[in-house]
């Protein structure tokens, strides 16, 4: 099919060789031979009038228009698939789909597995891929690399349509053994001059919710150790007097197997909203219709349980 002389067939490969700035990565995400790729590129130069790729060094980068139109052939990419390509209606019992979800491990052991068990109930052949947060998750949902983004408000995308799955509050993680672990409460001296574990997801330059609501307060914590894991952090304050600063949620879980005593936080903090996030041009595809349903369910499952209440 052709629309103004441009096979619109190129537009695939167009959309693959940006991402990829790649021939051969391209040509494999296609399923086509690198000859047959290269043949593309070259009559994608000829229809724009310009390169799209060049060589710098061992690399190829994308030249201005290039860049223009990444975008923008994304955009149409996205809008065939939705409209065209996306079944009208979606029957979980009856479906093979996998759904891609962009998550951190908090959400991966918080809410996850309640979302499996609901999803069983009604689907032996539903599929899950759990994709971690990686650097610029939200880059991954623009390219329709995903169908959801789990994330706090703060780090979501303007642009595309978010709903609050829950809100977050936050405690402190001791050692049952530690010093403060025999207090009734942490008071704000104590956690300014205690040493502390810190989460800074790997490939994530921003700072956690907690990092930055309690940086409000201008408390400059003593950092002892960081670690990639929401979940790694409580195991490492056993065996010293360090605190963890934790999602409640995700510390109760953890104080279920670990050695560890849950404080409140000295100062107070804005809970964080957890929200669930996907592409604009598929608001009305019934499978994420499907899904997002199901999480909220999965919210009200997680929260039944009797270990929830806040510490303190």
């Amino acid at each position: 099919m052709r629309f103004q002389k441009l096979d619109l067939n190129l537009l695939v490969a167009l959309d693959a060789l940006l991402r990829e700035r790649s021939i051969s990565r391209a040509a494999e995400q296609l399923h086509l031979s690198q000859s047959a790729m290269s043949s593309a590129l070259a009559r994608l130069r000829t229809y724009f009038g310009d390169d799209l790729l060049v060589p710098v060094g061992r690399k190829l980068e994308l030249t201005s228009r290039a860049e223009v139109l990444k975008e923008a052939v994304r955009d149409v990419l996205m809008r065939v698939d939705t409209a065209i390509a996306a079944a009208p209606e979606f029957n979980p019992s009856e479906s093979d789909r996998n759904f891609q979800l962009i998550v951190s491990d908090y959400t991966a052991i918080t809410l996850i597995p309640h979302v499996l068990a609901l999803a069983q109930k009604q689907s032996r052949t539903v599929r899950f891929d759990l994709i971690p947060l990686l650097e610029r998750p939200q880059r991954a949902l623009e390219n329709g690399e995903a169908d959801l983004l789990v994330i706090p408000r703060s780090y979501g995308l303007s642009d595309h349509p978010a709903e609050t799955l829950f809100e977050e509050g936050f405690c402190c993680a001791v050692w049952n053994e530690s010093r403060f672990a025999r207090s009734v409460e942490l008071t704000a001296k104590q956690y300014e001059t205690a040493g502390h574990v810190v989460v800074q997801p790997a490939d994530v330059d921003k700072p956690t919710p907690e990092d930055g609501l309690i940086q409000l307060h201008g408390n400059a914590r003593r950092v002892e150790a960081t670690t990639f894991s929401f979940m790694g952090a409580p195991y490492l304050v056993v065996g010293t007097d360090r605190i963890a600063t934790m999602r409640v949620r995700l510390a109760r879980i953890a104080q279920r197997s670990l050695p560890i005593t849950l404080l409140p936080l000295p100062m107070p903090i804005p809970l964080m909203q957890q929200t669930q996030q996907w592409h604009k041009h598929r608001t009305r595809d019934p499978g994420l219709v499907w899904l997002r349903g199901l999480m909220h369910e999965a919210v009200l499952r997680m929260d039944a349980e009797p270990d929830q209440a806040p510490p303190g």
